[in-house]
C-alpha cells in the first residue's frame, strides 16, 4: 500500500467532514462514518464522488465496503495513482 502525503490526508479528511457536516476535530482515523457520524449509504456515495472530484481520480464503487472510516478511505486512495 502506498503512503499518502499529509496534504492528501488533509484534503480527504476535510472533504469527508464537509460531506458528513461535522467539524474537523470530531472525526478520528477509526471512527465509523455510519455508526459514529450517522451517515447513510447515500452519504458514503457522496464521499466517494466528492473525493473523485477533489483528487481527480476514479474510485470503483466496489471499494465502498472498505471506506467505512478515514483509515479505509486512506487505504483505498493510497492504492490509486495520485
Amino acid at each position: 500500500m502506498a503512503q499518502l502525503a499529509t496534504t492528501h490526508r488533509e484534503i480527504i479528511k476535510d472533504t469527508v467532514c464537509k460531506v458528513l457536516e461535522i467539524e474537523f476535530d470530531e472525526i478520528t482515523e477509526h471512527s465509523k462514518f455510519i455508526e459514529d457520524h450517522e451517515a447513510d449509504s447515500m452519504r458514503l456515495i457522496e464521499i466517494l464522488s466528492a473525493l473523485e472530484l477533489k483528487l481527480g481520480v476514479t474510485i470503483d464503487q466496489a471499494e465502498l465496503p472498505r471506506m467505512v472510516d478515514l483509515a479505509g478511505v486512506y487505504a483505498v486512495i493510497g492504492e490509486l495513482k495520485l
